[in-house]
């Protein structure tokens, strides 16, 4: 990369920069104003041609400054030396608020509020996927001699509670037996293995009645939340962000918003990014490309996934126009995905 590129690509930088900060074209007597780029406003004005030129700004209107493209925008996130790391209170302050969360459900919550608040976008966090998860602990409770609540706890914080309806009267000494029996055929392991163990379980000590009943009545109705369901779960906040940004979505932000409540279009996105502890920026046309909804063509989304060092439980990130403070988002983004990752391992 010659003098003359690097040269280049700190105008780039700067033109972007002031157009997130201030949302209107960027002139080369404001750059010369604002940065100490070291060279004349003749040099710089040569610069803004050829990076024009080139595809990485264009003039919106005559007599009017430069704005970065999306080609421009992807340059300066390729080449973003480092990001500005977030702040020892600020990173304090992140685990705590995540940490006081009181189950899986509040700490979502708290994540997908947090996210908002702090990149100022609409924030996206998917729930733990099932094929992650492995079984922590089984617990059988019995509300009656005939009736059972199976509740099923992963490691990724995720419960679920079945009521199992028991064919006949159940003594204490087989709801023990029942009850060791489930649990060293489930836990420890990943969902899909403990659905095959629980199943053939049931078939071994299908005998018609007395415990092997009691087996196979639990088996059905466990496996119903071992098995992937189809459908996964979303938390989204901050959808009233897009509305100060209106302008930056050329008047399409209702379209926007209607492809965010279409769950599989947000999905989408999120499925794309699963290599952990990296966070993957999509402007505009990539957007668009990797959700299969010509509505994301003017958004740009900063995703990443969150867990353990060892498992993927889901993706997060942030959503909003290709204006965006990307060093700033791409910052908070991982903050974020790595204390959920934290808080939820710990449990």
């Amino acid at each position: 990369m010659g003098s003359a590129d690097d040269r280049r690509f700190e105008v780039l930088r700067a033109i972007v920069a002031d157009f997130v900060s201030t949302k209107e074209p960027i002139g080369s007597k404001s750059l010369v104003d604002r940065h100490n780029l070291g060279v004349s406003s003749a040099t710089i004005r040569n610069d803004m041609a050829v990076l024009e030129a080139e595809g990485y700004i264009t003039q919106p209107h005559t007599s009017s400054g430069r704005v970065p493209t999306e080609k421009g925008y992807r340059e300066f996130v390729d080449r973003l030396a480092d990001v500005k790391p977030l702040s020892t209170p600020e990173r304090r302050a992140i685990l705590t608020f995540l940490d006081t969360g009181v189950d899986l459900d509040d700490v979502l919550r708290r994540a997908v509020r947090l996210l908002a608040q702090l990149t100022r976008q609409v924030a996206v966090v998917q729930y733990p996927t099932l094929s992650a998860s492995t079984v922590r602990h089984l617990e059988v409770v019995a509300l009656s001699p005939a009736r059972l609540l199976m509740v099923v706890i992963t490691d990724s914080g995720r419960v679920d509670q079945r009521i199992v309806e028991l064919g006949n009267v159940i003594e204490d000494h087989q709801l023990s037996q029942l009850r060791e029996l489930l649990g060293q055929a489930l836990e420890g392991k990943k969902l899909s293995a403990a659905s095959i163990a629980v199943a053939d379980l049931a078939s071994q000590l299908d005998g018609g009645g007395g415990l092997g009943d009691a087996i196979g009545r639990s088996a059905t109705v466990l496996l119903e939340s071992l098995v992937e369901h189809t459908e996964e779960r979303l938390l989204m906040g901050g959808t009233a962000n897009l509305t100060r940004n209106t302008a930056d979505f050329g008047g399409s932000l209702r379209s926007v918003l209607e492809a965010l409540e279409e769950q599989v279009v947000v999905l989408k996105l999120l499925a794309a990014q699963q290599e952990a502890g990296k966070v993957t920026v999509r402007i505009g046309q990539e957007a668009q490309a990797a959700s299969g909804a010509e509505e994301m063509a003017g958004t740009s989304v900063v995703s990443t996934t969150y867990g353990t060092i060892d498992t993927v439980y889901g993706g997060m990130g942030v959503l909003g126009p290709t204006r965006m403070d990307y060093p700033g988002t791409i910052a908070s983004v991982a903050a974020v995905a790595m204390y959920i990752g934290e808080v939820l391992g710990a449990r």
